[in-house]
């Protein structure tokens, strides 16, 4: 992944920022021993930025696509409010399994609801208005969600994408993945339903507000 800052300046952030829970380090650890590809995993300055961003939302209905092993999720949930509950969808249930534990051991299984399977058939026939929204899944879809869960987002409702300056690749698109980031951002940036601004935090995130 490409540092988008210096090592230093990531390092003073993230020490000057909230810092992860005993049940977290463990789910940090256990993804980098356990995971093929460890390096999805959200980190806490990313975490830190979707606690606060869905406490301020209202964080009664949270909706996250792409559960990884949970890491993103848990902090998530803890911006909810106490009656409030996340709703995670992932295909894999291999990654999910170890969320599923950290969870547990958080004490937010309660909040959290996980939907196996594409998230295009699970979210479908979700008609409760949405709060948060976290995108972080296969990037060739992240238009397709967006289509799928902006009306749902409520006005004032805040959804965050993910990864969305990809290593730079968005600058000069040659893969797939960086030709279906470029377009995602071009696609939320002639939207006039919402406002954005991309943030420079880790692989870039797209933090979009529902006008309303």
């Amino acid at each position: 992944m490409l540092t988008l800052v210096p090592d230093a300046i990531e390092d003073y952030a993230r020490t000057h920022s909230a810092t992860d829970p005993p049940a977290r380090v463990w789910l940090r650890e256990a993804t980098y021993a356990r995971m093929r590809l460890p390096q999805m995993l959200s980190g806490p300055l990313v975490g830190q930025t979707l606690k606060t961003l869905t406490a301020l939302s209202g964080g009664r209905l949270a909706v996250e696509v792409g559960t990884f092993t949970g890491y993103a999720s848990s902090w998530i949930a803890e911006g909810l409010t106490a009656s409030g509950r996340l709703i995670t969808c992932d295909v894999d249930s291999e990654c999910t399994a170890l969320g599923q534990e950290a969870w547990n051991k958080m004490g937010q299984s309660e909040q959290i609801e996980l939907r196996l399977g594409p998230a295009l058939e699970t979210l479908k026939d979700l008609d409760e208005p949405i709060d948060f929204i976290f995108i972080d899944a296969d990037k060739a879809n992240y238009g397709n969600y967006y289509d799928l869960l902006l009306p749902k987002l409520r006005p004032g409702g805040v959804m965050v994408a993910d990864n969305v300056l990809w290593s730079g690749g968005v600058l000069n698109p040659k893969e797939p993945s960086d030709h279906a980031l470029a377009a995602f951002n071009e696609k939320v940036a002639g939207d006039d339903r919402v406002e954005q601004v991309i943030l420079s935090v880790r692989d870039g995130l797209n933090v979009i507000r529902k006008k309303g």
